[in-house]
């Protein structure tokens, strides 16, 4: 019998985040796609093949991310190498665990990850879950954003599911009204799509999450789980509807990761059969944990969360 597939798509970049020494930043391989697959590859062992598809240049660094999926047990089979174009860079600030971010990713060869019909096409052969984020489309030029959507629609037509999490960076795009029309457009392909109420608040004008789930299923989505930054949190759409009141936001060391990994946390859940409810509890508990800690990828949580089961 054939593992099932989980492909990822997007751009991985080259992580500067604080150590606990202000003059010392380690160096790290993340990017938002990249930690969902990093962490599902921890939660699903071997009963799930985890896949990234991205593009990155031919210097050390890019090899450096792809030693690094190697290393991690995440198929790197759909990472091409571009001869003109290098890995990005982005590096991460901290005030009391609230995160800011400078890049370097003007010249990122992930922006061609979609440059390549026929390759699209190939990756997503047989696929079981395609997982892109808002940043995925926001790096794309028009053109190779719609090849990529094109691709998604042909995969989804043939059985693959499609997990999108809307991940909303304004900085990324040329207008707000492009980021919204793109995002809502690639949310109406999707099974299931995983906001944030406070971006969907501040960008989108949702006055509750209520209204962020009805939208979204009004666009053609199969389901709809809202974030909430670790509290309250509602979810709708074909496997249930509700609300869970009794989740509690922690303090944050770092925020990096905290939407990525609870993606992961509820995936992996879901995909080995739990309901809407305890897949939210088990990307929440996973996520607390992340946040916990410096960085993007945090083996302790995976840890913890483990030792808790």
């Amino acid at each position: 019998m054939t593992t099932p597939f989980i492909l990822s798509i997007g751009e991985a970049m080259v992580e500067l985040s604080q150590s606990d020494q202000a003059e010392y930043w380690r160096l790290g391989i993340a990017g938002d796609t990249l930690n969902t697959a990093w962490y599902l590859r921890r939660l699903l062992g071997e009963d799930w093949r985890v896949g990234y598809l991205s593009r990155v240049g031919e210097g050390r660094f890019s090899q450096r991310m792809l030693d690094f999926l190697t290393t991690e047990g995440i198929d790197a089979t759909h990472v091409s190498r571009d001869p003109s174009r290098e890995i990005g860079l982005y590096a991460i600030s901290l005030d009391q665990g609230e995160r800011s971010f400078s890049y370097w990713r003007d010249s990122s060869a992930a922006k061609a990850l979609a440059d390549d019909p026929a390759r699209l096409h190939d990756a997503l052969a047989g696929c079981k879950i395609a997982y892109l984020s808002g940043i995925t489309i926001a790096i794309l030029p028009p053109k190779a954003r719609a090849t990529l959507l094109d691709a998604l629609k042909a995969a989804r037509a043939a059985g693959t599911q499609v997990i999108f999490d809307p991940n909303l960076r304004p900085r990324l795009w040329d207008n707000t009204t492009t980021m919204r029309e793109s995002v809502e457009t690639t949310a109406a392909l999707a099974d299931l799509v995983l906001p944030s109420f406070d971006d969907e608040a501040a960008h989108f004008g949702d006055a509750d999450m209520q209204t962020t789930i009805n939208r979204y299923l009004t666009l053609g989505a199969g389901h709809v789980v809202v974030k909430n930054g670790g509290g309250p949190m509602c979810f709708g759409g074909a496997h249930g509807t509700g609300d869970i009141m009794d989740l509690i936001p922690e303090t944050p060391v770092d925020t990096t990761s905290a939407g990525d990994s609870f993606n992961a946390g509820y995936l992996a859940a879901w995909l080995n059969g739990a309901d809407c409810t305890t897949a939210i509890r088990a990307g929440h508990a996973l996520s607390r944990e992340v946040i916990g800690h410096r960085g993007a990828l945090v083996p302790q949580a995976i840890a913890a969360v483990t030792a808790q089961q």
